[in-house]
């Protein structure tokens, strides 16, 4: 298996690219796109486990695009031949100092092009940061 062809790697990069700006800009319209419409599709969030493009889409429709904004870090995004990709990224969010959100997705090839079949959204203490000091004395 052939892993980081660079003409699929370009491509899932920029299905990425157009997801994070749908993201912090609330189309609706464009994340539902990029996530793959299948009941087996699914997305566990901060606060909610998501099962079906169903439950996906109805989350992204009710969700507050208040606070949306976030800067990413260490994306690592790898193609496993000219089908299959995994993105990983941290973000950052203002509203949440001292926090590291981390986010991983699979991005299958469909005849429609690259979707994203599975999701995972969490945040956490940043290493190193007082929050975490305090949780290891």
């Amino acid at each position: 298996m052939e892993i980081d062809l660079p003409d699929v790697l370009a491509e899932v990069t920029e299905q990425f690219a157009r997801y994070e700006k749908a993201l912090v800009s609330n189309d609706v319209t464009v994340l539902d796109e990029l996530f793959c419409d299948d009941p087996r599709t699914l997305r566990y969030g901060i606060g909610e486990n998501l099962y079906g493009f169903s439950a996906i889409t109805a989350f992204r429709a009710a969700r507050s695009p208040v606070g949306l904004n976030r800067k990413t870090a260490k994306t690592v995004i790898t193609t496993y031949g000219r089908d299959t990709a995994v993105a990983s990224t941290l973000f950052y969010r203002e509203t949440l100092p001292g926090r590291v959100g981390r986010q991983m997705q699979t991005w299958i090839r469909f005849p429609k092009g690259f979707r994203i079949v599975a999701a995972h959204v969490s945040i956490i203490d940043e290493p190193g940061s007082p929050k975490d000091m305090d949780q290891k004395t």
